[in-house]
Parts: C-alpha cells; sequence; structure tokens
C-alpha cells in the first residue's frame, strides 16, 4: 500500500499563501480526486477543501510521528480519506456526539442562529447529525487503525490520553464552546511541527472567537495560515 502511495506523490508549485511554502510536495490530483469519489457521500466538505486538506496533511506530516485526531466527523469521510494518506502505521481517533450540533449561543454569532433555526436549509443535514453506525462503517472502508468516542466533548475529551502524540488534530466543532474545549485538551497533546487543521474559521463567528481566545490565552506566537479557506496552525514551540 506505501509504495503504491509513494509512486502517487508528485512534486508541483502551489501559490500558497501566509508564510506557506510554493515548493509542495504534493498528491497527484488523480488520487486527490479518486478519494473524493470514494467518500464524497461520507463527508460535508467540500471537493476544493477535501483535496487542500490531504495536500496539506501529506506536505507537513509525512516525517511528523503521531497519531490522527478529528473532533466532528459527521460520517468519517474526511478521516478515513487522510488515513489513506498518511498511512495505516498511526491511530486514528474520531470523536463526535453523534446527535448533532449543540444549541448556538449569541457568542457564535446572528449567521450561525439562523443557520440552525433553518431546519429546511440545503446544507442544515439535520443538525449535523449523523450516527455512529455511519462513521464505523465510512472508517472500515479505509484500512485504517481507528477509535471512535461517541458524547459531547466535554464529557469524552479530558480522559483522552494518546501515547504517540498527536500529529494532526482536525477543528471540525463549529462552536465557540465545542472549539474552545478541543483545544484547551487536545492543543497540548499536538507534537512539535504537527497541525492544526480549523475547518470553519471563516464560516462561524464562534470558531474563530475561540481560536483567537485560546492562542491569546496561551501567549502564543503561533500563526494562523490559510490556502483558500482551510486554515491551519503549525505548532513550532514545545512549550505552546
Amino acid at each position: 500500500m506505501k509504495k503504491v502511495l509513494k509512486n502517487s506523490y508528485t512534486k508541483v508549485l502551489q501559490p500558497f499563501r501566509n508564510g506557506s511554502p510554493k515548493t509542495l510536495q504534493s498528491l497527484k490530483p488523480t488520487l486527490t480526486s479518486a478519494l473524493f469519489k470514494k467518500y464524497r457521500n461520507d463527508t460535508m466538505v467540500p471537493e476544493k477543501n477535501f483535496k487542500i486538506n490531504l495536500e496539506l496533511a501529506y506536505h507537513y506530516l509525512k516525517n511528523v510521528p503521531g497519531d490522527i485526531v478529528e473532533c466532528g466527523v459527521w460520517k468519517g469521510g474526511m478521516s478515513a480519506a487522510l488515513s489513506e494518506v498518511l498511512g495505516n502505521d498511526r491511530k486514528y481517533f474520531l470523536f463526535d456526539s453523534f446527535e448533532g450540533l449543540p444549541a448556538v449561543k449569541p457568542i457564535d454569532g446572528a449567521n450561525a442562529k439562523k443557520w440552525q433555526e433553518n431546519v429546511t436549509g440545503e446544507y442544515y443535514f439535520d443538525n449535523c447529525k449523523a450516527s455512529i453506525d455511519d462513521a464505523d462503517e465510512t472508517m472500515k472502508k479505509s484500512n485504517c487503525h481507528y477509535q471512535l468516542f461517541k458524547g459531547w466533548f466535554e464529557d469524552t475529551l479530558p480522559g483522552f490520553h494518546p501515547e504517540n502524540g498527536i500529529a494532526l488534530l482536525r477543528l471540525d466543532a463549529d462552536w465557540y464552546d465545542s472549539t474552545l474545549q478541543c483545544l484547551t485538551y487536545l492543543y497540548p497533546k499536538v507534537v512539535t511541527h504537527g497541525m492544526v487543521l480549523i475547518d470553519d474559521y471563516y464560516t462561524w463567528d464562534g470558531c474563530s472567537r475561540a481560536i483567537h481566545h485560546y492562542l491569546s490565552e496561551r501567549n502564543s506566537t503561533a500563526r494562523i495560515r490559510h490556502v483558500g479557506d482551510v486554515c491551519y496552525i503549525i505548532k513550532t514551540d514545545e512549550s505552546e
């Protein structure tokens, strides 16, 4: 499997911004397209952003040890695809309530409130609800070592201690409280040179507020970078 994936990589130039490298060790478009096609019914991530997630994870993490954690997984398609890029010699941990999103609070912004009240909206997806069985079936397609955690982050994250550290923390937590809980319990476990991928930074006020609040409270010098609408942080300071 590793040999097949290795033969699928090629160096290309990409217009990465905000301090990202211009020379990107990239996945072939045929591979990212095939993975999106395989998991398109198991993810809410748009195709362009789906592929950027894969590119960034491979580019930055191919030589970084540690496990993969996703918070807010829906049917698990993004984690499953990431496992096919980052390899099955890691563990993949997926956290979700599997009951949909919690109620919006004022700090999450007016647009979030409108979205949650519009239960017939095109992108409502039953308040982003999927069953744990849906995620389990998706992850089985990827042939990786995974574990699913059902429950609210405040209940499931405090006791989570990955023995290998976290190479990639992918946040799709939407609201302020949920995002802040993920950062509080998991960011200290991200290894040096590990990555935090942030799904909702440009979408919901609560997410961006939580990111800024957390980094400010830690007096962190971490930069929020982006490729298109996909934001990410590379953890460079062991003390953070």
